[in-house]
């Protein structure tokens, strides 16, 4: 999974969790927001909440990462999203947020 994997923040914490990951999926489908076939979604409990996105190939997951605006939308209401590559592992210098 090295290179495939996003984690996403700022998404509403008061989602249930499937719709997140729908909404997710929906969103990261798109060719415009850089998207393109993903393997897994993966919404992680927290505050705030994050999501972890799978792609089938590196190279969409390096798309997302140069798109500048990910906005999410729900209802009238517009979400931007924080969208950085997943480490695998965490390296013990790396300082968790949240």
């Amino acid at each position: 999974m090295a290179g495939r994997t996003v984690r996403v923040q700022g998404f509403p914490a008061e989602l249930p969790p499937d719709r997140a990951a729908d909404k997710l999926t929906i969103h990261f489908l798109r060719s415009r927001n850089g998207g393109g076939d993903i393997a897994d979604v993966r919404v992680l409990p927290g505050s705030p909440p994050c999501a972890l996105i799978t792609f089938e190939a590196p190279e969409v997951a390096q798309r997302t990462l140069k798109v500048k605006n990910h906005v999410l939308a729900i209802g009238r209401t517009q979400y931007p999203l924080e969208v950085t590559l997943h480490a695998a592992e965490l390296r013990p210098d790396e300082v968790l947020r949240g």
